[in-house]
C-alpha cells in the first residue's frame, strides 16, 4: 500500500491513497482526513485503506485523479517525533575523522541518535531555502519508518510488528556549523535544518523480498545536478537494522504512533557504488588526494532521491528540491 499527503489550506493536509505504479491516487475521507488519524487508529484503518489500494490498483476506483508529486506533503508535514540514527557506522568513522575526532567502539554496539526537528518537514519537491551557502549545504540520503505507538522497553525481536510504513529522507546538513555545535556537547540544531520525505510512504510488503524485517535491500539513488552521485544499497554494511533502533528509541519512554525513525546516511564500505552525501565524499578525496575536491551545495543546486525495484519502478516517487537563498529576515 503507497500513501501519501495532498497539500490543502489545512497544513497536514488531505491522506490519499497512491497506485501502485504512482499514477492515480484518491482520497479517503470516510477512513481517515489525514495519515496521523489513521496512523493513530491504524489496526482499524490499514485494512480499510488497503482494500481502496487493491480496488485503485485494479481500475474500480472511480474517483481518481493523476497522482502528482509536486502536489503532496512530505508523507507527515509534522510529526510527534523525527529521531535520526546513524546506523551505517562506517560512514560514522569517515565524519567524524573529517572533524578530526575520533570513533568511540561502542558505537559498533549501541546506535548513535538524535532528535531532530519535526515540527516543519519540507515537501518532496519544495525548495531548500537557506540563507547562506557558506555554512556548508548538505544533502543525506536515508531511509526512514513511521512506526504505530510503541511501548517503552520494546525488545529488538519485538519492534518490527511496530513498524507501519517506510519512506525516504533528504536530512539536509550544514556542515559548516556543526563542529561548532558539537563542541558544546550538547548536540545538533542549527546544523539541522527541515529534512524533507518521499512524495509516498508505502507499507513493508510493498517492498516484498527486498524486505528482510529489518532493512531495505536496494540501491538508494542520489543525484547532484543531475549527475548520478551515489547509489550504495540500503540493506549492506546497515550495522543497526531498523528493530534495533526502535527498541533503542523507546528504550526509557514509549513512542507515539507516528514516530518517524531515520537509518542515517545509507553508505557501503565498497566506494565504487558512491555516496549518499557530500561530506562522505568530501573525506574519501581528502584521504586519497590530501584535500576535498567536491564542493558543498551551492544555490541553485538540486538534488534527486530515489529508490527503484528490481523491475525499474520507482517505489517511494523521487525527493527532488533545489537549494534556494532565503530572503526573509536574518540573525
Amino acid at each position: 500500500m503507497k500513501l501519501a499527503t495532498l497539500k490543502t489550506a489545512d497544513r497536514d493536509g488531505q491522506l490519499i491513497v497512491v497506485s501502485h505504479d504512482l499514477t492515480l491516487a484518491t482520497k479517503v475521507p470516510d477512513i481517515a482526513h489525514t495519515l496521523q488519524q489513521a496512523l493513530d487508529k491504524w489496526e482499524k484503518c490499514e485494512p480499510a485503506l488497503k482494500t481502496i489500494y487493491n480496488e485503485l490498483n485494479a481500475g474500480k476506483i472511480k474517483d481518481n485523479f493523476p497522482f502528482d508529486a509536486n502536489k503532496v506533503h512530505s508523507p507527515l508535514p509534522r510529526a510527534y517525533q523525527w529521531a535520526d540514527a546513524s546506523a551505517y557506522v562506517n560512514h560514522v568513522q569517515l565524519v567524524r575523522k573529517s572533524r578530526g575526532v575520533e570513533m568511540p567502539e561502542s558505537f559498533w554496539t549501541d546506535p548513535l541518535m538524535y532528535q531532530g526537528g519535526s515540527d516543519s518537514f519540507l515537501g518532496p519537491c519544495a525548495p531548500i531555502v537557506l540563507a547562506s551557502a557558506a555554512w556548508g549545504i548538505d544533502f543525506e540520503a536515508e531511509v526512514a519508518v513511521i512506526t504505530k505507538d510503541v511501548p517503552m522497553g520494546i525488545s529488538e525481536a519485538q519492534a518490527g510488528k511496530y513498524i507501519a510504513l517506510i519512506m525516504l529522507v533528504n536530512d539536509v546538513s550544514l556542515r559548516n556549523l556543526a563542529k561548532a555545535e558539537l563542541d558544546k556537547g550538547f548536540g545538533f540544531f542549527n546544523c539541522k535544518p527541515s529534512s524533507s520525505f518521499s512524495p509516498v510512504a508505502v507499507t513493508p510488503d510493498e517492498l516484498k523480498e527486498a524486505w528482510d524485517g529489518h532493512k531495505v535491500h536496494l540501491p538508494l539513488t542520489s543525484y547532484l545536478n543531475n549527475k548520478l552521485f551515489g547509489e550504495p544499497n540500503a540493506g549492506v554494511d546497515m550495522t543497526f537494522g531498523f528493530p534495533k533502533l526502535i527498541s533503542h528509541a523507546a528504550k526509557t519512554r514509549p513512542l507515539t504512533a507516528g514516530t518517524i525513525i531515520g537509518s542515517g546516511t545509507v553508505s557501503n564500505s565498497d566506494r565504487t557504488k558512491g555516496s549518499s552525501c557530500i561530506v562522505e565524499k568530501r573525506m574519501l578525496e581528502t584521504i586519497e588526494n590530501g584535500k576535498p575536491s567536491t564542493e558543498f551545495m551551492q544555490f541553485g543546486d538540486t538534488v534527486r532521491i530515489e529508490m527503484f525495484d528490481k523491475q525499474g519502478l520507482s517505489i517511494f516517487g523521487a525527493i527532488k528540491q533545489t537549494v534556494t537563498q532565503y530572503e526573509g529576515p536574518h540573525v
